[in-house]
């Protein structure tokens, strides 16, 4: 309950930070997707789930102690539909990834949280774009068109550029005309290969651990959906016998 207090605590700061409160409309301004969105749900999420499970148990609430297995089991039925799907449906959640990408691309400069993650998936998976670094030409800063002024034309953030692990400070302007360059010299400067099959490829690697990671949530969600049930009925048969 606490630290979904805290997430919220985080997502409105972030939106101080921004403006966003002071200009609720400016919410909907953005063309790609704010971050900060991401701290807002699973915080509320916690502290819905926290508050329910915690004051429910302490206060021998029924009420309470069901919203919470009910809550808890619709979360559990909505991640285990999302992994069927996903399965199933593998190409169109390529797409739709690709679409994803491709549409926070377009956003890169709009929002300093998103410019964040987006630099941080880069150098993290060590990919540029969506499906390479070409997909930069769908932002109005770093296209290739005759008509952009822009220092930074033809060129990619500098999370797409290769480390060089002499470099103890982060050259911002490595990306500058990276796409200008023939093909075999972009692979020396920058990362060709795109963020959706790096993602693949980061997700074969380690498959074993995140399917771990899921199978663990899963039992603490069915553990929590059990202990609130077998709670519930110790109550109802305490209130029986008076």
């Amino acid at each position: 309950m606490f630290l979904g207090i805290a997430f919220l605590g985080i997502g409105l700061w972030a939106w101080n930070e921004k403006g966003v409160l002071s200009n609720i409309s400016s919410i909907t301004d953005l063309g790609g997707f704010d971050p900060v969105w991401l701290f807002l749900v699973v915080g509320g999420v916690m502290f819905i789930l926290g508050f329910a499970g915690c004051i429910g148990a302490l206060r021998e609430n029924t009420f309470l102690l069901k919203f919470f297995s009910v809550f808890l089991g619709i979360i559990f039925f909505l991640e285990l539909t999302a992994g069927v799907l996903a399965f199933v449906f593998k190409d169109w959640i390529k797409d739709q990834l690709y679409f994803f990408i491709n549409n926070n691309i377009r956003a890169y400069r709009d929002d300093i949280d998103l410019q964040n993650l987006i630099d941080f998936t880069q150098e993290y998976w060590q990919c540029c774009g969506a499906f390479g670094a070409d997909d930069w030409n769908l932002n109005i800063y770093f296209n290739c068109t005759d008509s952009n002024a822009s220092r930074e034309r033809c060129g990619v953030p500098f999370s797409c550029c290769t480390k060089d692990p002499a470099e103890d400070v982060i050259n911002t302007q490595c990306g500058y005309d990276a796409r200008q360059k023939p093909e075999v010299d972009q692979q020396i400067v920058i990362y060709t290969k795109g963020c959706v099959p790096q993602f693949e490829k980061w997700l074969q690697d380690n498959l074993t651990i995140v399917a771990g990671i899921f199978i663990g949530i899963a039992l603490l969600q069915i553990f929590g959906i059990c202990l609130a049930q077998n709670l519930v009925s110790d109550i109802e048969a305490v209130r029986a016998s008076w």
